[in-house]
């Protein structure tokens, strides 16, 4: 059986880059390891910064970000509230724009280009600039990420994961966990942990198991019980994947196959 995964998938970054300041939310967390990771991006002085993921609703941590301005611009790499539910505060006490027009842009001296990333969920977007991936929750700087059923979805989730292995050499700059010394690397070895994820499934099927929450038992016994929930979340969009209905749960969950 694979391991649970909660070590790097690569070699940490040994250091930022210079226009790029990590401000972490103070939200930690089984899902959100060390809390969310802002990022602050100004390559010329003095230009108004870019925001990467404002985070929660947490006022001193949203002050903390304003207080790297001027702030011009906030981006978002998915919807999840752990990234985006300061996101209208953060704007009212700064002033910036919500930039949702994701193409390529230069902001803060920085060239930045929005790359579709779903998977994680159907809205994920990474954000490639100067030798970076910023990469929300598609690649985290520690552990794998869950594939968040009825939204994620799982073949969306390995397409993204083939085309970041396009980024040899560049930074991932995740949404939790340490930043990763190279984005390729990280997106081969959530490659492999998914497809041999999948073989446990498959297996687990194959024994018997008829609901999500009996695949979660046998493949992620290996897992802290308190994140079976989130686990259910991606056994089922591995079942939907592989074409495998899937009977209601005993904690009452939909089936794959109800509404």
């Amino acid at each position: 059986m694979t391991a649970h995964v909660t070590t790097p998938a690569a070699a940490l970054a040994e250091r930022l880059p210079e226009w790029a300041t990590l401000v972490r939310a103070p939200n930690p967390g089984p899902m959100t390891l060390d809390g969310t990771n802002t990022w602050v991006l100004r390559a010329t002085a003095g230009a108004p910064a870019v925001v990467i993921d404002p985070g929660p609703l947490d006022e001193g941590h949203l002050r903390a970000i304003a207080a790297h301005g001027p702030i011009g611009t906030v981006l978002a790499t998915h919807g999840h509230p752990d990234h985006v539910e300061g996101l209208d505060r953060f704007a009212e006490l700064t002033g910036a724009t919500v930039l949702r027009d994701l193409g390529a842009h230069d902001l803060a001296g920085v060239q930045i280009t929005a790359v579709a990333t779903p998977g994680h969920t159907a809205d994920s977007v990474c954000f490639v600039a100067e030798g970076a991936v910023f990469t929300g929750d598609t690649i985290l700087g520690r552990g794998t990420t869950v594939v968040a059923h009825p939204d994620g979805d799982l073949g969306d989730y390995l397409a993204s994961l083939e085309l970041l292995t396009a980024y040899s050499g560049f930074l991932a700059l995740p949404g939790h966990g340490p930043a990763l010394a190279d984005c390729a690397v990280a997106a081969r070895f959530y490659l492999a942990h998914r497809q041999a994820r999948l073989e446990q499934v498959r297996s687990a099927v194959a024994n018997g198991a008829k609901t999500a929450d009996e695949v979660v038992a046998t493949v992620y016994a290996d897992v802290d019980r308190s994140l079976w929930p989130a686990a259910e979340w991606s056994v089922r969009a591995q079942l939907a994947y592989l074409g495998v209905p899937s009977r209601e749960s005993r904690r009452g969950s939909q089936g794959l196959d109800g509404p």
